[in-house]
């Protein structure tokens, strides 16, 4: 066949397919009889019957007395009715309404945000800058510090307490000690009582929250900064970044999702902060030492009114609430982010 002949044939034409059977009838299903059911791996219960008591110790610590405080503070529970000698009636919301009404709670609760807030400005600035200054000492100096960190983190509150209260003692403490050795003025600090003025002595407190909580912020953000690519902080130095901007642009946005979650479980920590108010002011708190939980706790035991008190904790978890599903939200996305 020549050129011309193939020109005047033209294209080859295609010719259909006939159609596949990608499945089968109605019919044919039916004779081939039901499809078998999905057999079980063998061990695939195993990991939730691990969890399992996991599960119930939690619910029996948590979910319970959750329940029976919403339970009380709908109720007028008092001593007579705890044990079981008088008959315990349902008040309604009487409790919340006698507890908002109270100006006093107001002034707690002020009082409570205004100490959380102090605690968590300073536990993050200061773990955050000690954190950034174990990445630029050497090894054996980071080890030292580390260790001196997880030995703090251990320590038992009790014995913190006990340690702060000889710190800050009016007549034998190392505070009223130094400051009257360098200010040379010794009728002005020897026998000075910290906890007279309330200021004062929630500032005695504060030193003792952060310090308790620094470790844990200080492991967290350097693990962290370790995450942070040096090619990346390498590059906007060569572009020349100062180093402040160095931070700003390539180090925060990596550690930020960190630093929001420690941050949050801090203003939950410091929010509820119980024992070492309790503990050095010799287990009697005055009432100006009264944060929302010492508030409850005085409600419920020293004016034997247990329903106000449960009503007092029952208000708290709720102003908690939204600080709680904010740590899930960062949480979720951090791990999405993952």
């Amino acid at each position: 066949m020549t050129a011309a002949d193939t020109k005047a044939a033209g294209p080859p034409v295609p010719v259909p397919r006939a159609p596949e059977k990608t499945g089968t009838s109605p019919s044919e299903q039916g004779a081939a009889g039901p499809r078998p059911k999905k057999r079980r791996k063998k061990g695939e219960l195993l990991p939730y019957l691990l969890i399992l008591p996991a599960i119930l110790a939690i619910a029996a610590v948590y979910v319970y007395p959750l329940i029976k405080t919403v339970i009380m503070s709908f109720q007028d529970l008092g001593r007579a009715a705890l044990w079981g000698n008088g008959e315990t009636p349902w008040v309604g919301f009487e409790q919340f309404t006698n507890i908002l009404g109270d100006p006093e709670f107001w002034s707690v609760v002020g009082r409570t945000v205004v100490f959380m807030t102090i605690c968590v400005v300073l536990t993050m600035g200061i773990g955050l800058l000690i954190a950034l200054m174990m990445l630029r000492v050497s090894t054996w100096v980071r080890i030292v510090l580390t260790v001196a960190l997880i030995a703090a983190w251990s320590m038992p509150l009790m014995v913190a307490a006990s340690v702060f209260r000889w710190l800050s003692d009016s007549d034998y403490g190392l505070i009223n000690t130094l400051l009257a050795d360098i200010t040379g003025n010794e009728d002005r600090w020897l026998g000075h009582n910290w906890f007279l003025d309330p200021w004062q002595g929630f500032g005695i407190i504060t030193l003792l929250v952060v310090w308790g909580a620094i470790p844990f912020v200080v492991i967290t953000m350097y693990a962290a900064l370790t995450q942070v690519p040096k090619e990346l902080e390498e590059a906007a130095a060569l572009d020349g970044a100062s180093a402040f901007g160095v931070y700003r642009y390539v180090t925060w946005p990596v550690i930020k999702p960190v630093f929001t979650m420690v941050a949050t479980l801090s203003v939950i920590w410091d929010f509820n902060v119980f024992g070492q108010i309790w503990l050095l002011r010799g287990n009697k708190p005055e009432p100006e030492y009264e944060t929302l939980g010492l508030y409850s706790f005085s409600k419920a035991f020293e004016s034997t009114s247990f329903s106000q008190g449960s009503a007092i904790a029952l208000i708290t978890v709720l102003m908690l609430s939204g600080v709680a599903v904010y740590y899930l939200r960062q949480l979720i996305k951090t791990g999405e982010v993952e």
